[in-house]
This record gives C-alpha cells, sequence and structure tokens, in this order.
C-alpha cells in the first residue's frame, strides 16, 4: 500500500496562526479600540441627552449635507472618473503622462491648501466665482462649495481603481463585440462596464469614505454657515472646542454607523456583481 504522497507548500511568511494573531493585534490597536472608545464614551450619556445631541436640527442638517454631499460627489466621480481613465489607458496623447501624473496631485496636496485654492477660484472675485456669480450661481461659501471640494479629493480614488483594469481590459473583446454587430453603444454596455462594475463600485465606495470624513478642504470653502453648509467634522470639532466630549463622540458614533452600514452595501453590491460576472463568463 503506497503511502499517500504530502505536498507542504512553502509560504515566505510565518503560519497562519501567527500571521492571524498579528493581524488582530495590528487590528485592534489601530482601529477597533479607538473606534470602540467613541462608543464607551458616547454611551456614558444617558439616553434621551443622546437622542437630543444627535436629533438637533443643526445636527441633522449637517448629517444631511456631509451624506448627501458625499454620496453626490462620488457618484460624479464615478462618471468622470471613467472617462479619464479610459482616456489615459486607451489613446496616446501629447501631455498623456502630464494628466496621468495629476490625477494624484490630491493625494499629496494638503487639505488646506486645496480648500485655498478652491476659494481662490470659486470666490465671488475669484477667477472663475467673477464669471459665474453674476449668472446667479454661487459655489464658494455655500453647499455647493462643499460638494466642489468633495468631487476635487475624491476623484484620484475612481481614477486609479478603474485604470488597472481597463489596462487588463482586452481589446479585442470590443473587436469581436462589433464583428458581431454590435454598435458601440452596446459595446460598451455590454462588454466594458460588466467588467468594470466591481472597479467602479470599489472606487465609488473609496472617494465615499473619504469625502466623508474630509475637513481640511471644505471648511476653507463652505462658509460654514449652521444649517446650511455647516459639516458634521467640523460640528465634531465645535463641539470639541466647547468641552462638550460626550456630544462629541454622540455625534461621531452615528456618523460610524451610518458610514459602515453604506459601505457594507456598496460591498455588499461589488460582490453581487463580481459573482454575476463570474457566472457569465
Amino acid at each position: 500500500m503506497q503511502k499517500a504522497l504530502v505536498v507542504r507548500k512553502h509560504r515566505v511568511l510565518p503560519g497562519f496562526g501567527l500571521s492571524l494573531g498579528f493581524t488582530l493585534l495590528y487590528m485592534s490597536l489601530i482601529v477597533l479600540i479607538p473606534l470602540s472608545a467613541v462608543f464607551i464614551k458616547a454611551g456614558g450619556m444617558d439616553l434621551d441627552r443622546f437622542i437630543s445631541v444627535v436629533t438637533n436640527p443643526r445636527v441633522v442638517a449637517s448629517y444631511k449635507l456631509t451624506f448627501g454631499a458625499s454620496l453626490l460627489a462620488a457618484a460624479v466621480n464615478v462618471v468622470f472618473g471613467l472617462i479619464l481613465a479610459w482616456a489615459i489607458v486607451r489613446y496616446t496623447f501629447p501631455g498623456r503622462k502630464l494628466i496621468d501624473s495629476l490625477v494624484d496631485l490630491p493625494f499629496a496636496l494638503p487639505t488646506a491648501v486645496a480648500g485655498i485654492s478652491l476659494v481662490a477660484l470659486y470666490a465671488p472675485n475669484g477667477w472663475l466665482g467673477q464669471i459665474l456669480e453674476p449668472l446667479g450661481i454661487k459655489v464658494a461659501f455655500g453647499p455647493a462649495g462643499v460638494f466642489v471640494a468633495l468631487v476635487f479629493i475624491g476623484l484620484p480614488f475612481v481614477v486609479r481603481t478603474v485604470q488597472p483594469v481597463l489596462e487588463d481590459l482586452d481589446v479585442e473583446f470590443e473587436e469581436a463585440a462589433a464583428s458581431l454587430g454590435a454598435t458601440r453603444v452596446q459595446t460598451f454596455w455590454r462588454v466594458v462596464i460588466p467588467a468594470l462594475v466591481p472597479a467602479l463600485l470599489t472606487g465609488f465606495a473609496l472617494a465615499f469614505a473619504r469625502a466623508v470624513g474630509e475637513y481640511g478642504s471644505v471648511i476653507f470653502i463652505a462658509g460654514n454657515l449652521p444649517m446650511v453648509s455647516e459639516i458634521t467634522p467640523l460640528l465634531i470639532i465645535t463641539r470639541l472646542e466647547e468641552y462638550d466630549y460626550q456630544a462629541a463622540t454622540a455625534i461621531a458614533a452615528v456618523m460610524l454607523v451610518v458610514s459602515f452600514i453604506l459601505l457594507l452595501v456598496i460591498n455588499y453590491l461589488q460582490a453581487w456583481s463580481t459573482r454575476r460576472a463570474a457566472k457569465g463568463d
């Protein structure tokens, strides 16, 4: 009777137990414990005061602006980020490398510098603001300014997520669809988009997550008017400056829960689209 040969896979990193233990320890120290502290601090409030704090009209207005502008900015970035990534990957033109490098500028640029730059552009006396103001279009110092700032800082996440997938997507599939009589629109929606949906959802989730927590670039252009253009991170900072730590953590806890639920839904849609694409293949 021959003994079955056991093939042991050689792994560069240590075994599963040690790797998993280090991962859990690192995640606990960097992510789980700090987030738990927020809920523990907020849990020190009685229920009536907690509800009163998080349902205050000023706080609710900041939630609506923060999450609404973040979702809208991420959706806009999905569209224009796809177009930009498509142009960079599929076409060769003068300045292509320069544009490809400029995509990463919001990553490297300090958020305060980004905010000041946007104010210089969209303020009533700015380069673009003095053109838009007579037309009745007010961008700076209002909700529109928040949206512009969130679009600016979120665009690279979509481009850099979609770009590698586009580079790996074989052009022969599009040529095959065209040879079978598919129009450009049919090829785009039935061949290209299904392959890009997981990457687009990932870019959307990253852009949304960055936008929800953005502070530096927004406060310069938003105007920070309560009930109008005040974002939730600024309201949390305001409560901390007032030494009302429990109220700040209560607002932060609500932001964490809502953000987690939205990201969970996006990740579920991403996994569903990936499984659907795999079944289609």
